[in-house]
């Protein structure tokens, strides 16, 4: 088990580049099972989550060239089928929440899917209904046994249908197409996720011969095909990472510039972090973060407290509220944080409450952050780290507190975040990992 050890107060200075989409790059590698061609993927972020996937398909027996650092050639020309009813398998997968999304590519072209119990974070319920529901409606059947803690999912048949979601899950959406792009007529998919992520991979299976419409809509129409053949995809940068380091540079006082963000991509990412009376400037694909002393939150135009809360795309990620809470901590005014689709991502604020920040935890859905206006500085104390994104902020109000920080457990923030403490440094961050 590793830490960082974080000396905090110091303002940060340069240049960092976002890694590549985790949660794109779940589904896009997934995707590679649908053909027996290559497929050239690029941007790769080198975090513990993906790498999984990858290791996962090479046991399968798909053929993994590293051409270059974040570049991968995958070749599924031979899979193993029965390596995913394993133990090994199990095992591994159970780690890996999406580890799910192999189910529908493995169902288009071979009929056959195996769907261990779910892992990933402790943020909460996160149902695979969705998942199997639909794939039942497409001519799957599914079984749970006990006795090797796998659903079996089998259908010598898939057929297209009109579905409609009870959730616009991403992961289900993704899946449900990835099934779809290979039954018989075809499907329509009501409530999708469209998601930036979805709708590259919507792009990508299109490329590879697939027939989806009404990407970037919540109506996506899927007519089934034969064959899907190799293609060349490239991952967007990280939404998540480009709203973490707003939320650090405005944190510590730094100055920063954001390279390559995607800006295009980030929906209403960069107006929520606006809405906390950061400054942001847009050059080109670059967002500049200049060095603020105070950051006032705004209020609704009635003059009531400013309400931050999620919601499927194209309303504001859930991933990211995390980083609005840590970030709010410093600014001048108040904000009610309200994290609407997982009960427990909030549960970490009692570290920061013990840091001395001001949150009233309302519920396991709400909290109020009242902002210290920089007149007392956070204070270091040895936390850890429960999932990937309150990881981060724990570790964003280490940067900006006095003294010194431990954060436990952060094979988490690993998951998701690349070389997260290497790239600080070079922005003149005091962290080391212990």
């Amino acid at each position: 088990m590793h830490s960082f050890e974080v000396q905090g107060g110091k303002k940060l200075q340069g240049e960092i580049i976002p890694q590549g989409a985790k949660n794109e790059a779940l589904q896009i590698i997934s995707a590679v099972l649908l053909t027996p061609e290559k497929v050239t993927v690029t941007n790769i972020p080198d975090i513990t989550d993906v790498n999984l996937l990858i290791e996962l398909l090479s046991e399968m027996n798909v053929s993994v060239e590293r051409p270059q650092k974040g570049s991968c050639i995958f070749k599924a020309a031979n899979v193993d089928i029965e390596y995913l009813h394993s133990e090994t398998f199990r095992k591994k997968s159970g780690k890996l929440r999406g580890s799910v999304m192999l189910a529908g590519p493995m169902l288009a072209r071979f009929r056959r899917a195996f769907i261990p119990k779910p892992g990933g974070d402790k943020i909460g319920r996160r149902r695979l209904d969705t998942h199997i529901i639909n794939f039942e409606k497409l001519g799957a059947s599914f079984t749970y046994h006990e006795e090797d803690g796998f659903f079996h999912l089998q259908s010598p048949d898939l057929k297209g249908a009109e579905l409609l979601l009870d959730e616009p899950s991403v992961t289900g959406t993704a899946n449900i197409v990835m099934a779809a792009t290979m039954a018989k007529g075809v499907t329509t998919i009501y409530n999708a996720a469209c998601e930036p992520y979805v709708q590259q991979l919507c792009r990508m299976l299109n490329k590879m011969g697939a027939k989806i419409s009404g990407i970037g809509s919540n109506r996506l129409t899927v007519e089934g095909v034969d064959y899907l053949g190799g293609t060349e995809h490239r991952m967007l940068p990280d939404m998540i990472e480009v709203g973490s380091f707003i939320g650090l540079a405005a944190m510590t006082q730094s100055n920063i510039v954001i390279k390559n963000a995607g800006i295009e991509h980030l929906g209403v990412i960069p107006e929520k972090f606006q809405q906390l009376g950061i400054q942001l400037n847009f050059n080109g694909d670059d967002i500049h973060v200049p060095a603020q002393e105070i950051y006032e939150i705004q209020t609704f135009l009635d003059g009531s407290v400013m309400t931050i809360y999620d919601h499927p795309w194209p309303g504001f990620t859930p991933d990211l509220l995390s980083i609005v809470l840590v970030t709010a901590i410093q600014a001048k005014g108040s904000v009610l944080i309200h994290q609407k689709m997982f009960e427990s991502r909030l549960f970490f604020v009692d570290k920061l409450i013990d840091m001395g920040a001001r949150i009233v935890l309302c519920d396991p859905h709400r909290a109020v952050v009242i902002g210290l206006e920089r007149e007392q500085a956070l204070r270091g104390i040895t936390m850890s780290s429960p999932d990937i994104r309150a990881g981060v902020a724990l570790l964003i109000a280490a940067l900006s507190a006095d003294g010194k920080s431990i954060i436990q457990n952060i094979e988490q923030i690993d998951r998701g975040y690349q070389d997260i403490d290497g790239r600080l440094k070079k922005l003149g961050a005091d962290i080391k990992r212990i």
